[in-house]
């Protein structure tokens, strides 16, 4: 495997080695010993999986209890993800990664915790798989606005579309207004 450095330092990129031919393909996605090494050293205690279609963004969510580490990636399909650092302290505080993701390029993202985090689908459908570091609690989650000036995120969004948000996602704070760690 390959850990590739973000313009965010805690966040990384990791690649893995595929061994293909015409019978299809073997990768590794996952071992705890490079991962303690090159991110972080943690245990997962959960893991989710979805599908979203085409024009979806999903985000950008984060718990105040229950903060979870989240190793995400893409099993069909392709997604711009991001992770946003909402860590008061840190030297790289209010600043933005984002990565393509594709069950092609078979890259994942480590986006540790004080992070808020989203992906927006650019194919037809995606599906989505990721670890945790700790468990989904709905009462501490928060939805940071995706479009938040102060932010900037650079989103592959057509200027002519906009993208489909769940309302809880329509109604998401401000960077200025969310709670921070």
């Amino acid at each position: 495997m390959k850990f590739i450095e973000t313009n965010i330092p805690d966040v990384k990129i990791i690649e893995p080695q595929v061994f293909g031919d015409e019978r299809g393909f073997f990768m590794e996605t996952f071992r705890t010993s490079l991962f303690n090494e090159h991110c972080a050293e943690r245990e997962f205690v959960q893991e989710n999986h979805s599908k979203s279609s085409h024009g979806i963004l999903r985000g950008l969510h984060y718990q105040t209890e229950n903060t979870q580490g989240k190793l995400v990636r893409v099993t069909k399909g392709e997604v711009f993800d991001v992770a946003v650092d909402m860590r008061k302290d840190s030297p790289t505080f209010g600043q933005w990664a984002g990565v393509l993701l594709s069950a092609e390029n078979k890259r994942q993202l480590w986006v540790p915790e004080g992070f808020a985090h989203g992906f927006y689908v650019t194919t037809d459908e995606a599906e989505f798989v990721y670890k945790c570091t700790d468990i989904y609690n709905p009462n501490a989650e928060v939805s940071l606005k995706w479009d938040d000036p102060s932010l900037n995120i650079d989103w592959p969004i057509a200027a002519d579309k906009k993208p489909l948000l769940s309302a809880k996602d329509e109604a998401g704070l401000s960077f200025t207004d969310a709670p921070k760690f």
